[in-house]
């Protein structure tokens, strides 16, 4: 189950304060901001979108050893944090630390402030699921490198080897194959191939129902053993999994 982050006291007096002082986050277009779909530097690594359709936005996080996000807080998008690999910490305004590790799930909710650090030596690999989407509904609060207050990045990298190409069975969405360093890949798949023939290198399934939006809830399920949840079979996953 996730670890869930709400929006305390703390988180709605401070975004408050942040509106009426005039930040104001930004609304993604579409079919206009086409960088999106390539590789963005940070200064703390890289990003880049795994899956999009008009609901949902998946992204991939790499966070260099020793290096942090801003502390930033989506005001309008539920968010939740996947560990892929790697060691790492959350935090927030007015909570502990929480640990993160392979396997993690953090549910972030809206107005939620949150930061994520890499602390061991390796990167920290996470998936991002933003839902619904939009990319620049960002307001950054304080950063190890001056980002505080500036708006999400307009720049990218072109990643000519795993572009992102059309899904046709799928309305208006888009996915990478796998991830450019080919450590991991994206599928989709049905929950009823998911329930008769799981594979032990996959790390999680991510429903693509629009209840989860609908609800604001997403139920991710897990390839741990141990995860006895089932899948509904009826319905389409996004399958992130180890590229052996």
């Amino acid at each position: 189950m996730p670890v869930r982050v709400d929006a305390g006291r703390a988180d709605i007096a401070k975004l408050t304060r942040l509106l009426r002082d005039g930040a104001r986050p930004a609304n993604e277009q579409f079919d206009q901001d086409e960088h999106l779909d390539e590789v963005i530097p940070k200064p703390w690594g890289y990003e880049y979108r795994a899956y999009v359709d008009d609901f949902f936005d998946f992204w991939s996080l790499h966070i260099d050893g020793g290096h942090s996000t801003s502390v930033h807080v989506h005001p309008r998008k539920l968010t939740y944090l996947l560990c892929l690999g790697g060691e790492g910490v959350t935090s927030g305004l007015d909570r502990e630390e929480i640990p993160v590790t392979e396997g993690t799930i953090l549910r972030i909710a809206p107005g939620a402030f949150h930061g994520t650090r890499s602390t061991g030596t390796e990167p920290l690999e996470l998936i991002e699921v933003e839902v619904p989407r939009n990319k620049f509904d960002l307001i950054r609060l304080h950063d190890d490198y001056n980002r505080a207050g500036t708006a999400y990045e307009s720049s990218a990298i072109e990643e000519p080897r795993h572009k992102m190409r059309k899904v046709h069975s799928l309305p208006h969405a888009k996915m990478r194959a796998q991830t450019p360093d080919r450590r991991f890949r994206f599928d989709l798949r049905t929950g009823m191939d998911i329930f008769y023939r799981p594979q032990e290198r996959d790390l999680f399934y991510i429903p693509l129902h629009i209840s989860g939006v609908v609800r604001s809830d997403c139920e991710i399920l897990t390839g741990h053993p141990d995860d006895r949840r089932r899948p509904q079979t009826d319905k389409q996953y996004l399958c992130i999994s180890k590229n052996i």
